[in-house]
């Protein structure tokens, strides 16, 4: 076991974030001396994120990136081995979890604490990589308060997209939905609140095409969008793009290991982060589809070291 390929440690903790740094913190603090892994941008969805508003206990607008930064400096202040590795391989079967990396290292551990995250589903044109963060957003929650009185269009037909499209009428002005169906697959009461919605028209049958705005400064002025049915093309004038097209949890790893609903997000005990497999826990967007905010990764992230250190003090 003492080779240079094995490391060892109480407390693994996958991938970093919010949810897998507060993990991370809370763990070192209780001496249990944990490894964090995580990929070659530590950091997740915040480090996409420029302008953070609503993370607790800052008065002034803070950047995402410097958040995460300040995060895993105090995750490592407090005892936490940092390592940069993309792992390929898990197995959960057996006691020490085992978890292999690229780099040929190999990880044992007795807890495992999974914060691998989601991402966003992109329409992956390039100008709207272009404008991320400056006019496209792919989260309302977060977004919606800086396009007061302006026009916004959400993409998207599900659950999510409406939501969104719902929450966005608080600020904007008009906001449009646009589907590239004729009809939606949101729930029928969803749609049937929609559609009482002044503020809101759905654009059916359509794609957006093209993200435009100006570079100095940086923002989004127009899109343009493709009718499928006939392929016009026509321009609207717009401040803001909502992509709400999904998001996919990054749980690969642990199929056919860990139950996960038919999205793969890892399910949990309620008000837990306990997986189906004892001494293994979730924490995160990786198990959470429904608020995926900073401050509920982190909260997550605190459970699930808790409850890691209880399951290491019980066995």
């Amino acid at each position: 076991m003492n080779n240079k390929s094995t490391k060892h440690t109480k407390v693994l903790i996958l991938g970093s974030g919010p949810a897998g740094y507060t993990a991370a913190i809370y763990a070192a603090r209780a001496m249990l001396k944990p490894i964090l892994v995580h990929g070659s941008q530590p950091g997740g969805q915040l480090t996409t994120t420029t302008d953070v508003e609503n993370y607790p206990g800052y008065s002034k607008v803070i950047q995402g990136p410097w958040l995460m930064d300040e995060m895993k400096g105090q995750a490592v202040a407090v005892g936490t081995e940092m390592i940069q590795d993309h792992i390929k391989k898990v197995d959960l079967t057996d006691k020490p979890f085992k978890a292999e990396g690229d780099s040929g290292q190999t990880y044992t551990a007795d807890s495992i604490i999974i914060s691998t995250g989601a991402q966003a589903r992109w329409l992956n044109l390039k100008s709207e990589q272009n404008f991320r963060g400056f006019g496209v957003s792919a989260c309302a929650t977060c977004d919606g308060f800086f396009f007061k009185g302006k026009e916004v269009a959400v993409v998207g037909g599900g659950n999510a997209a409406v939501e969104e499209a719902m929450f966005l009428t608080k600020f904007a002005s008009r906001v449009k939905l646009i589907h590239r169906r004729d009809k939606l697959r949101a729930e029928k009461m969803l749609q049937e609140k929609l559609k009482a919605n002044k503020k809101i028209e759905i654009i059916w049958d359509s794609v957006v095409e093209d993200v435009l705005g100006t570079t100095e400064p940086k923002s989004v002025n127009a899109i343009k969008i493709k009718n499928v049915k006939d392929n016009k093309i026509k321009e609207l004038k717009i401040d803001g793009l909502f992509i709400a097209i999904g998001h996919d949890p990054a749980t690969q790893l642990f199929k056919d290991q860990l139950e996960m609903d038919k999205e793969g997000y890892l399910i949990t005990k309620p008000d837990s982060t306990i997986t189906n497999i004892p001494g293994v826990f979730a924490a995160g967007d990786v198990k959470d589809k429904i608020f995926r905010q900073a401050v509920t990764a982190a909260g997550m992230g605190c459970m699930a070291a808790l409850e890691a250190e209880k399951h290491l003090s019980d066995k």
